[in-house]
C-alpha cells in the first residue's frame, strides 16, 4: 500500500507532495482508497462532503468504531502526514481479520477531504462540513490561489456541492473515532516508546493581515515619499516571533501575497497569513492582539479558529491502558480527530518522528515505528470492538 501511494502527487523537483483537494493527484488518491475498499470486500461510499468511507459490517447499524485520517498534503509536504493514518487503518483492519475477529459492531476506515486546507485555506474542511463547524455556503465560496471556488472545484470533479453540510445521520453511526498520525514534533524521540497517545490539541487559528500602501517606482521614489507596506509587514513578522517567545506560544507568517509583485516596484498591498497556536485561548488572543498592534493599521481578518480540544478522557485513558501505559502528550497541530471530538468520543495515536520534521519532504518515521503504530491501532480497535456495548458508552 505504501509503495503504491508514494509516487502519487510527488514533485520531482522538490521531493515533496502536492496532493491538493479536488485535483488530479487527489483523484488518484481517491481511486487508490476506493480500490483498497473493493479488494477487501468492504462497503464503499463517499458522503456529501467528499469524505470517503470503507465499512466492515452494516454501515447503518450504529455504534461503529471508525479510524482513518487524510490523503491530501500541504504544498511540498511529506509522505507520512495523513497517509500513515489511512494506510495504517487498512493494515490494522487486515491484522484483525487475520486473527479471525468478527466484530458485532461496524468498523470503518475514512479518508477526510481537504484536511490541510492547502487549496482553499480552511483546514479540516471535510470534517468541519460534516459536523456543521462551517456552513456550506461559506465553504462553497472559498477560493484557491487561481480564484476557483470550492463549489466549482467539486463540480469539475463530478461532485454535487449542494450535498455539503452537517451530516447528522452519519455522525449518529459513530461510537468512537481513533486516528493514527505521525508525531509532528520530537516528544517521543527522546523516549523508548514508538507510539504515544494525544491528550489535547492547542487552540489555534489563521488570520489574514492586509497591509495597504501605494504602488510606485523603486528607482525614483524617495524613501520619505513612499507609502510602502513592506516595512510594516516585516515589523509584524518580528513582533509575532517575539510575542510567541515571550508567551510560550507559536506564531508563523508562512504565506504572503504581494501586489503588484514587481522587483522594481513598491508594493501597493501585502497580504500575509498568520498561523498562531497557544496552550490556552487567553494566550492565543494576546498573541494575535499584540501582533496586530505592531502591524500599525493593517486590516486583520480571522479566517479560521479552533478552540482547545481535550480528547475524551475515559477513552484516552482506556487507549493508554491497552497500549501498556503509552506516553500521553499534547500537540499544537490540528486534526480531523479534533473536529470530531466535539461530536463523538475521539482519540489519537502518534507514531514517533525521529527528527520532528513535518510539513516537509524530510518528514520521516522509521518502518519499525510505523509497524508498531499499526499494531497499536489494531489493539485499540480490537479492544473497542470486542468490549461490551456499555464499554463504549463509558468512554463517552
Amino acid at each position: 500500500m505504501w509503495r503504491d501511494l508514494l509516487p502519487v502527487g510527488r514533485c520531482d523537483a522538490t521531493g515533496g507532495y502536492r496532493r491538493h483537494a479536488w485535483t488530479a493527484a487527489d483523484a488518484e488518491c481517491r481511486a487508490w482508497f476506493a480500490e483498497q475498499a473493493r479488494e477487501r470486500g468492504l462497503t464503499y461510499e463517499t458522503d456529501g462532503n467528499g469524505n470517503q468511507w470503507a465499512w466492515l459490517g452494516d454501515p447503518t447499524a450504529g455504534d461503529a468504531v471508525v479510524t482513518g485520517s487524510h490523503l491530501d498534503s500541504v504544498p511540498d509536504g511529506g509522505a507520512y502526514d495523513g497517509p500513515l493514518g489511512v494506510v495504517g487503518a487498512f493494515a490494522a483492519l487486515d491484522a484483525l481479520r487475520a486473527r479471525g475477529l468478527r466484530p458485532e459492531r461496524p468498523l470503518a476506515v475514512v479518508n477526510f477531504t481537504e484536511e490541510e486546507g492547502a487549496r482553499f485555506g480552511l483546514a479540516c474542511l471535510g470534517s468541519r462540513l460534516m459536523t456543521g463547524a462551517v456552513r456550506p455556503e461559506t465553504a462553497g465560496a472559498l477560493r484557491d490561489a487561481d480564484g476557483v471556488t470550492l463549489t466549482a472545484a467539486m463540480e469539475r470533479a463530478g461532485r454535487d456541492p449542494a450535498s455539503t453540510g452537517r451530516d447528522d445521520e452519519r455522525l449518529a453511526r459513530i461510537g468512537a473515532f481513533v486516528e493514527l498520525h505521525v508525531e509532528q514534533g520530537r516528544h517521543l524521540a527522546a523516549t523508548p516508546h514508538p507510539v504515544g497517545v494525544a491528550s489535547a490539541i492547542w487552540p489555534h487559528g489563521r488570520w489574514r493581515f492586509d497591509f495597504r500602501g501605494e504602488a510606485n517606482h523603486a528607482g525614483t521614489t524617495r524613501l520619505e515619499d513612499r507609502r510602502d507596506p513592506m516595512p510594516v509587514y516585516a515589523a509584524a513578522v518580528l513582533a509575532a516571533r517575539a510575542n510567541a517567545e515571550r508567551l510560550g506560544a507559536l506564531a508563523t507568517f508562512g504565506r504572503i501575497r504581494v501586489e503588484p509583485n514587481g522587483t522594481n516596484a513598491i508594493a501597493s498591498l501585502v497580504s500575509a497569513w498568520l498561523d498562531c497556536r497557544a496552550p490556552d485561548a487567553a494566550l492565543l488572543d494576546r498573541l494575535v492582539e499584540e501582533t496586530a498592534r505592531a502591524a500599525e493599521g493593517a486590516e486583520v481578518i480571522r479566517e479560521s479558529y479552533t478552540a482547545v480540544v481535550n480528547f475524551d478522557v475515559p477513552l484516552r485513558d482506556r487507549v493508554a491502558r491497552v497500549l501498556g501505559g503509552a506516553p500521553v502528550l499534547p500537540t499544537g497541530a490540528g486534526h480531523d480527530a479534533g473536529i470530531l471530538a466535539g461530536e463523538v468520543p475521539a482519540a489519537m495515536l502518534f507514531v514517533r518522528n525521529p527528527t520532528g520534521v513535518s510539513h516537509s519532504p524530510y518528514e520521516h518515521a522509521e518502518e519499525a515505528d510505523c509497524l508498531a503504530g499499526v499494531a497499536a491501532l489494531a489493539a485499540v480497535l480490537e479492544d473497542l470492538l470486542t468490549s461490551a456495548a456499555d464499554g463504549l458508552d463509558a468512554a463517552r
